[in-house]
C-alpha cells in the first residue's frame, strides 16, 4: 500500500477549508503502510502517525527508538472499522434504496439488531 502524496495534500486542503488544524491529529493507518517515507510525510505535515508496526519476518525486535503507536487509539478504530464492515453485509444499507430520512434510520435499527443476534447468540 502507498500513501500517495495526493491524498495527503488533499487532506490538507479539506482540513483547510473547514477552518482545522492538523499539528497534533493523530492519523491511523493499517501496517500495510508502515514506512519511513511515510511516517516522514506524516511527520512533515505535523501529524502523530499511529500505525502498527509491521515485523516483516523480523527474528528479533528493531533496534533505535520506539515508533509512537497509542494502542487505545487504534482498538477504538478496529472497533469503528469492523461495525462498518457488518453495515456493508447488508446490501440495502449499502445503496441506500430509502428516500426517507426514518425508514433508512429504521432499516439501519435492524440491521444492528441482527448483527447483535448473530453475535451474542450464535444465530
Amino acid at each position: 500500500m502507498v500513501l500517495r502524496p495526493e491524498s495527503l495534500q488533499a487532506l490538507k486542503r479539506v482540513v483547510k477549508t473547514a477552518g482545522l488544524t492538523l499539528p497534533g491529529a493523530s492519523l491511523n493507518l493499517d501496517a500495510g503502510v508502515d514506512s519511513t517515507h511515510h511516517r516522514q510525510c506524516m511527520f512533515n505535515a505535523g501529524m502523530i502517525p499511529n500505525i502498527k508496526a509491521n515485523p516483516r519476518h523480523r527474528k528479533r525486535t528493531k533496534r533505535g527508538r520506539k515508533r509512537l503507536f497509542n494502542e487505545v487509539i487504534h482498538a477504538l478504530r478496529t472497533r469503528v472499522d469492523r461495525t462498518f464492515a457488518w453495515e456493508d453485509t447488508f446490501k440495502r444499507l449499502l445503496l441506500r434504496f430509502e428516500h426517507s430520512q426514518p425508514r433508512h434510520f429504521g432499516m439501519k435499527w435492524m440491521a444492528y439488531t441482527l448483527i447483535n443476534v448473530r453475535e451474542f447468540c450464535g444465530a
